[in-house]
């Protein structure tokens, strides 16, 4: 669906597209994975951190599932990995149904709407399977020109092949692009990718970044012209 713009584009930058992570830029959903993954931890009997959470950023459910299966000594056939992994996302998805505008993070649509009017591009590029449900859920899915998640594609960060397939798609080049992303392997995809990167979380865990900012409404279209 294409955003609605009320102005002229405006664009004044080499960058013309910006594509998103989803979880932890957009939307506070990594609450919701924590507690199903705690959960799934929790009932193969050893105990899940928030710190290990942290961990999981930008990778996809198998590969997560994995991480936790040595952090808690547990050996499993694919087979049962499969079950595992579709057991947590029904807990996950159970959880973030009732997902409302209310936990989209400070700034986000009014930075969404600025760059949508300035006439820049935007694209969704997240690991997540839930992706356009969350996006529905929240209102935010009428700023995306396109999406690419989890279901669209296989190879997962810090492989660059989710923020590649959105420029394609967008119709850009790499160069013409900059990622906002909260994980350490997404800003490397984008890096690999050819692309800006700015940082959403602190300078220290997010050292490749072009820019780190705390949150989208630290963010003007002056940041994007200077990359």
């Amino acid at each position: 669906m294409q955003p609605e713009t009320n102005t002229i584009p405006k664009i004044t930058s080499s960058i013309k597209a910006c594509l998103f992570d989803l979880d932890g830029v957009l939307v506070d959903t990594a609450v919701y994975h924590y507690k199903a993954w705690k959960r799934l931890a929790n009932a193969m009997g050893f105990d899940f951190t928030e710190e290990q959470n942290e961990q999981l950023k930008g990778i996809s459910r198998i590969e997560s599932l994995a991480k936790i299966l040595a952090w808690g000594n547990v050996t499993k056939t694919d087979g049962e990995k499969q079950e595992l992994a579709t057991q947590k996302n029904a807990w996950y998805v159970e959880m973030i149904t009732n997902i409302t505008p209310s936990e989209v993070l400070p700034g986000t649509v009014e930075f969404l709407t600025t760059i949508t009017n300035a006439g820049y591009k935007l694209a969704l590029g997240s690991a997540s399977k839930n992706a356009a449900l969350i996006l529905e859920k929240t209102n935010l899915a009428h700023f995306f020109h396109e999406i690419v998640d989890g279901n669209s594609v296989t190879k997962s960060k810090p492989d660059p092949d989710v923020f590649i397939k959105g420029a394609q798609l967008l119709g850009v080049q790499t160069s013409e692009c900059v990622v906002f992303e909260d994980a350490v392997a997404g800003i490397e995809a984008a890096k690999a990718g050819g692309m800006k990167a700015i940082g959403i979380g602190t300078k220290n865990i997010l050292v490749k970044a072009d820019l780190v900012v705390s949150g989208l409404d630290k963010l003007t279209i002056e940041d994007l012209e200077r990359l």
